[in-house]
């Protein structure tokens, strides 16, 4: 079922950069994975800014496109998880598998068809 639209959707992601910027400090992040975090961070907000959405400002990403992205994304941060956590520890590894989850959750409940 696809509860989230194109508009709530771009709320959500403008909060998520904001919660990649602010994880490092709230959750006391190891020094590799606040790095990786506040990357990953500018990186969705560039993504953000470029997508052909409400909220997107230059609107060069199709929707739908955009959906993919972050269905790949989903699934590398498993592995980031993983990678993050051998070096780094149980709390990089933990963050990084929910913050995996939250993305694929928001994935599968997104119609990626519902620009106006």
């Amino acid at each position: 079922m696809k509860i989230i639209n194109s508009k709530v959707h771009g709320i959500i992601d403008y909060l998520v950069v904001i919660f990649l910027f602010v994880s490092p400090s709230l959750f006391n992040l190891p020094e590799t994975t606040a790095l990786f975090t506040y990357v990953l961070g500018g990186i969705h907000l560039v993504l953000t800014i470029f997508t052909n959405f409400e909220f997107g400002l230059i609107k060069k990403i199709p929707f739908p496109v955009h959906g993919w992205i972050e269905l790949f994304v989903s699934f590398v941060l498993i592995g980031v998880a993983f990678y993050l956590g051998s070096i780094e520890g149980d709390l990089a590894r933990n963050f990084y598998i929910g913050f995996a989850i939250a993305v694929f959750l928001t994935w599968l409940l997104t119609s990626y068809k519902s620009v106006k």
